[in-house]
């Protein structure tokens, strides 16, 4: 098992905006499950998460596992720090996890858990098959229950020293090919596959937050989106929209069937899902032959955070415009484009292959 042990501790000219103003554009009614992913009034997003606790609830208590009053005072702990519905949904499903592993083993009781309950659930995780960063979440998350029960005496506080870690591979940023990007502009020719592509591909936009952007969210005489508040760190922030993409957005906006307050919707008006947008972006790959190289939405992402780079724009201001909280995630991608240091490698190696190795690297056996 590979576990390490870690301590505690001035305007641009575009095509004009649409007629209809944004800001008083209404659509149809949708319905209130639909809307969920998007964000939720209060209201809403209140009644969800308590729909979620009722739900786990019923799980634990069909399934017999102990422990159940500690689980309902967890949910409602991350309720009171007004934690997402997906956040209680993501830790509840690494607690039943945990609790059916300890059940099958025999165990009846959440204060006997020990550090060999939690090395013998990782391994048992890791021979599933599920990836070390799928792994690593789950004891995050397992992690963060352990540490609320400590707070409260009911485990020993022994369990948060020395915390068990799975080493995570770093890997690079996947970016599309520049040609590939190419072959995909010029294959599309539906409008809202345009404009879905070209916004992802000159903001850095997540999906998630494209799918979820009103018209009211959208300047195109300033070429700026806001995004309020982001789903993932729920920290807002200003992008950019380039020429091509204003203009296909604008387009879109003038020619979408569905006058919705989101900016794309679907059939009959109602919000856009994640699949029905993945499933494009997969047709799109297959009309241009690139779906055997694994592209995905989010190298939309990548290869905008690797064309400013290359471009010569800073780390800090492409780490605003991302929305990382911090910047050692924007340093990922240094790693994998930076001209400066491809063009001071070629210089010093054509200085080598013209000039020959410069100093001495042999050793003296003789000498102690």
């Amino acid at each position: 098992m590979n576990l390490e042990y870690v301590s505690v501790e001035s305007p641009i000219s575009v095509l004009p905006p649409p007629q209809k103003n944004p800001k008083t554009a209404a659509g149809p009614s949708v319905p209130a499950s639909r809307m969920r992913r998007f964000n939720e009034p209060p209201s809403l997003d209140a009644a969800h998460k308590q729909a979620i606790i009722e739900d786990a609830q019923s799980k634990m208590a069909r399934q017999g596992l102990f422990g159940a009053r500690y689980v309902h005072d967890y949910l409602m702990e991350l309720c009171r720090r007004n934690c997402r519905p997906n956040t209680l949904r993501s830790r509840f499903g690494t607690i039943l996890v945990f609790l059916q592993y300890l059940k099958a083993k025999g165990g009846d009781l959440l204060e006997a858990i020990c550090r060999e309950d939690l090395c013998a659930f990782i391994e048992q995780e890791q021979d599933r098959g599920l990836k070390p960063t799928s792994v690593s979440c789950r004891i995050d998350g397992l992690y963060a229950f352990i540490r609320f029960l400590v707070e409260r005496e009911v485990l020993a506080a022994d369990l948060l020293k020395r915390k068990l870690r799975v080493k995570v591979p770093d890997s690079l940023p996947r970016a599309i090919d520049p040609q590939d990007v190419r072959r995909l502009l010029a294959e599309i020719q539906r409008p809202r596959e345009r404009a879905m592509v070209l916004v992802l591909l000159r903001t850095g936009m997540r999906i998630g937050e494209l799918l979820s952007t009103r018209l009211c969210d959208v300047d195109l005489v300033e070429q700026r989106i806001e995004i309020v508040e982001t789903q993932k760190n729920r920290v807002g922030r200003v992008v950019y929209l380039a020429e091509d993409a204003c203009r296909a957005l604008a387009q879109w906006i003038e020619l979408r069937r569905f006058q919705t307050a989101l900016i794309f919707s679907g059939h009959g008006g109602l919000p856009l899902s994640y699949e029905t947008a993945r499933s494009t972006f997969k047709k799109l790959l297959v009309r241009t032959d690139l779906a055997h190289k694994g592209y995905t939405l989010h190298c939309l992402r990548h290869t905008f955070a690797s064309e400013l780079l290359n471009a010569g724009m800073r780390l800090e201001c492409l780490q605003v415009l991302l929305g990382h909280s911090c910047l050692e995630m924007t340093r990922r991608y240094a790693r994998l484009t930076d001209v400066t240091r491809k063009e001071e490698y070629f210089r010093a190696m054509a200085k080598i292959e013209k000039d020959g190795i410069h100093g001495d690297y042999r050793c003296d056996h003789q000498l102690p």
